[in-house]
């Protein structure tokens, strides 16, 4: 079944995070001195989206689990570097207060929020792409979710390493340019490079182009290591050495990386409102919390 309006799904945490570090404080407060400036500045990427994506059905995607476990376990430095000394995530004091308010704003427009336990936003998006009728557009500034994309199902993402306004709407033919994999193979080509943003050591000495490299040629990381016990596969020794060194890491790398695409979500009514469900619960938040003009934009973008 496929659908003519794009199915929006959107990396929450990716975008409340940029927003929050691109607005100042100063600019957002609400009555009583609260920042809301990640409040205020998804608002107005949803917005921005809606009106520019013109898409009939949106879904958000939340981290119940930011650092599963099982992930943990086949790789412990997965994202290491951003534990808490008190454990949890590193995130800013005056960001946190921000996310349940954000999710009261969307219960009131009445787009879904979704996320469960021991998984990731990005695991959401994974299941929501694979099983939700075409075409579908996965909105994050994650390079992990270039694995997602799918011409041939219709899916692609809209990439906002650069701002929502800036957004780049990557099919396969953008990734192959951007990374020279095609997107099937970002995930092991990622897995070889590494990602310090992740925890993800990667392959001593193989960067960028050694691992693209690699994955072109071979098709894919358990086709390399497969290679790597045959003499005649023309591994250069160097090259050869530093992938039997990390042949332990390579085992569980890949499903680190690579999106889930089974968690067991309920069904979900994605179908996108033309007006808020709750108006006087989005006017009410609206002025306790000094947003009646994001909010405005996002009627609007609403009504289209």
């Amino acid at each position: 079944m496929t659908q003519s309006r794009p199915l929006l799904l959107v990396d929450a945490p990716s975008l409340y995070f940029r927003a929050y570090f691109g607005i100042p404080e100063s600019a957002a407060r609400a009555a009583d001195g609260s920042p809301v400036n990640a409040v205020r500045g998804f608002l107005d990427m949803i917005s921005t989206l809606i009106r520019n994506r013109r898409p009939d059905r949106l879904v958000c995607a939340l981290d119940f689990d930011w650092r599963p476990a099982w992930r943990v376990a086949l790789l412990p430095s997965y994202k290491l570097h951003r534990v808490a000394p008190e454990g949890g995530e590193v995130v800013p004091d005056t960001l946190s207060p921000q996310v349940p308010l954000i999710l009261d704003l969307l219960a009131a427009v009445g787009i879904p929020a979704v996320g469960h336990d021991g998984y990731e936003a990005d695991d959401v998006l994974g299941t929501l792409a694979t099983r939700e009728p075409a075409p579908v557009e996965v909105v994050s500034g994650d390079r992990d979710l270039f694995q997602l994309v799918d011409d041939a199902r219709g899916v692609r993402l809209l990439y906002v390493g650069r701002g929502v306004a800036k957004l780049e709407d990557c099919d396969d033919a953008a990734v192959r340019a951007r990374y020279g994999v095609p997107a099937a193979g970002y995930a092991d080509f990622a897995a070889l490079r590494g990602d310090p943003s992740d925890g993800l050591p990667g392959v001593a000495g193989v960067g960028d182009k050694t691992a693209a490299r690699l994955v072109d040629r071979y098709g894919s990381l358990d086709a390399i290591l497969a290679a790597l016990d045959d003499p005649a596969a023309g591994f250069a020794p160097g090259l050869r050495g530093k992938l039997a060194a990390a042949r332990d890491y390579l085992a569980v790398a890949p499903t680190v990386v690579r999106v889930a695409r089974d968690v067991p979500l309920p069904p979900l009514r994605t179908e996108l409102p033309t007006a808020p469900v709750d108006p006087d619960g989005l006017l009410a938040l609206a002025e306790k919390w000094n947003l009646a003009g994001p909010c405005r934009r996002l009627v609007d973008a609403l009504a289209g």
